[in-house]
């Protein structure tokens, strides 16, 4: 994958099929301490150690239809070649949590991504899910935090879906513009 973001979807993707009902998302991005990191953190069925320790092996996956998961085991390998790591933490029963670490000016570190995209098309994939989403910029001391919780907004629509055409463009909008906004601190 060459984009953070399409790591995040697959990620997300599996706190799903994990049976989460909620799923936050954190991307921050500071440049004085010349960091990018971002986490995932789940309230699906979690992982016991021994599944913990071997979910970064690419040789290892819980799915059926393949013999080998490299969507963990890849993600580890970029965040470690750009002075990063990734860590997991996960209990049966009560979820997981991934947090990644990249050293943000490392000239090999991939690219953030469509974060706007990854956001709207996880909300509207998967509407029965609590999605929390967060994005925060810092640099010399200035931070700044878009974050948006689909609570409100599916409260707010009642019985009309999150896929109507109107629905869609303001909740772009709202997101593409959230993040735009929170950006402008690290020019």
């Amino acid at each position: 994958m060459r984009e953070i973001t399409l790591h995040l979807l697959d990620l997300a993707e599996n706190s799903v099929s994990a049976g989460a009902q909620t799923v936050e998302i954190a991307v921050c991005e500071d440049l004085k301490a010349d960091l990018l990191t971002a986490s995932i953190q789940d309230d699906g069925r979690g992982m016991d150690e021994e599944t913990v320790r071997k979910v970064t092996d690419p040789f290892y996956t819980s799915r059926t239809t393949r013999k080998v998961g490299l969507g963990i085991p890849l993600f580890k390998g970029a965040a470690e070649e750009c002075n990063g790591r990734l860590g997991i933490s996960s209990k049966p029963g009560a979820g997981t949590r991934v947090e990644v670490s990249f050293q943000h000016s490392h000239i090999d570190r991939m690219p953030l991504g469509n974060l706007p995209s990854t956001f709207l098309g996880l909300l509207v994939g998967h509407p029965e899910v609590h999605w929390i989403f967060r994005y925060t910029a810092r640099k010399n001391g200035a931070e700044e935090i878009f974050e948006l919780d689909d609570q409100l907004i599916k409260e707010t629509l009642e019985d009309l879906p999150l896929t109507h055409p109107e629905v869609l463009a303001f909740v772009r909008g709202m997101i593409e513009e959230g993040i735009a906004e929170t950006k402008k601190v690290l020019n």
